[in-house]
């Protein structure tokens, strides 16, 4: 059973009428899903995401078993030429057997001594496991700066390029035992999706403990699986609920969708499928769910504003101010601003919401939260006659704003 309420409300597969329906495998699109997997077969190099949940085991510590069927299926993509490149989670669940843990702990601390103990048992299940077919493996632990500061990231992309042109498997994961909640991806599906966008990945597959996106709970019956999503649009209905807290993980469906939404805009298709179904997933069999990219690629640096950063504050905007900014991509400037929220300097990412608090655009702000409050709803001229001429300039330019 899926437990975080990933289902749809409408039995419809989104993107055009439904295909026939495969009763062995209880799929929507059976038939046209076929035409999604040329990506899969054509993925030079690829990025691999797997669960804590797919690693370990119920009381906690790795499951062996099921760790060497993984890498059974990733060595056999190397021994075809591909690269691949796995984000694992599971440092913390591995951890909490031999440190006498019961249950994942909530607390910051004890998480980040879990992942202590259990990062090193992890790279050496690894290690040991690829060894086998005669591949090696690096570890690679980030944190968000690693990927949303611009030298960071680029020292990051160097590093994995090495490892992949040295014939390694670069071993992704959060550096949780440094990371703060501040600066914290939140979990391993959205790093993934960042990692598959700063190496320009072929394809993304996210591995995990259900096969695919459902019509339903999948336990009802007639839950059917949604073969393909082409667009946002296709997931309007779809009730993907909440990130789960529970148990040894951290993530859920509405993350998977997350990281696909993230990879697509990027232009990286993305497959959704049970980890113990890698092999199949790999070898581009029917399985899963198959997200296309949904646009043009954008340009990196907005790409990383809108998706790797956290927002330090928002700005709320009168609508004339969110019509500019929209329709007209234009800059924001104090006059459009009714009120503000958050502690930021400038260069802090913001959020810049509608009066009904949406967020419409993410973007960089030039003034800090202290000073910002006294200009507000004043037009550039009236604020560089009082305040100078170094305030006759945008709260916002439109050259540091992604539109979200």
């Amino acid at each position: 059973m899926l437990s975080t309420g990933a289902w749809a409300r409408k039995s419809v597969a989104r993107g055009g009428p439904p295909g026939p329906r495969d009763d062995a495998t209880g799929t929507i699109g059976a038939v046209c899903i076929e035409s999604g997997r040329a990506a899969v077969s054509a993925a030079r190099r690829i990025v691999v995401k797997v669960g804590s949940s797919s690693l370990t085991t119920a009381g906690g510590g790795l499951d062996h078993h099921r760790l060497g069927n993984l890498v059974d299926a990733l060595s056999s993509a190397l021994s075809e030429g591909k690269e691949v490149v796995l984000v694992s989670s599971g440092a913390i669940a591995a951890g909490l057997a031999p440190l006498g843990l019961s249950n994942r702990p909530r607390d910051l601390a004890t998480q980040q001594a879990a992942a202590s103990v259990g990062q090193g048992l992890l790279i050496h299940a690894y290690t040991t496991a690829f060894a086998r077919s005669g591949h090696r493996v690096g570890q690679v632990l980030l944190t968000v700066d690693d990927v949303t500061r611009r030298v960071h990231y680029r020292n990051a992309y160097r590093t994995l390029c090495r490892l992949l042109s040295l014939g390694a498997v670069p071993i992704v994961n959060e550096n949780d035992t440094v990371a703060t909640e501040e600066i914290r991806f939140g979990e391993n599906d959205r790093l993934a999706a960042l990692v598959a966008a700063l190496l320009h990945a072929d394809l993304l597959i996210l591995l995990t403990d259900v096969d695919g996106l459902y019509t339903e709970d999948p336990s009802r019956p007639g839950a059917e699986r949604i073969a393909e999503v082409h667009s946002q649009d296709d997931l309007a209905d779809v009730a993907i609920g909440k990130a789960s807290k529970a148990g040894v993980g951290t993530g859920g469906m509405v993350t998977k969708v997350n990281a696909a939404r993230i990879a697509t805009s990027f232009g990286i298709p993305v497959l959704l499928a049970a980890a113990d179904a890698a092999d199949q997933a790999l070898a581009a069999k029917s399985v899963g769910t198959m997200f296309h990219p949904t646009g043009v690629r954008p340009a990196a640096r907005l790409f990383w504003l809108a998706n790797a950063t956290t927002p330090r504050g928002r700005l709320y905007l009168d609508a004339g101010a969110v019509d500019a900014i929209v329709r007209r991509h234009a800059s924001l400037l104090a006059a459009g601003i009714t009120k503000i929220d958050g502690r930021f300097a400038a260069g802090d990412p913001v959020d810049l919401v509608d009066p009904a608090g949406r967020p419409i655009a993410r973007g960089l702000v030039n003034f800090d939260a202290i000073e910002l409050p006294l200009l507000l709803g004043r037009s550039t001229g009236e604020l560089a006659a009082e305040l100078g001429p170094t305030y006759e300039r945008e709260v916002v330019h439109r050259d540091d704003m992604a539109l979200l």
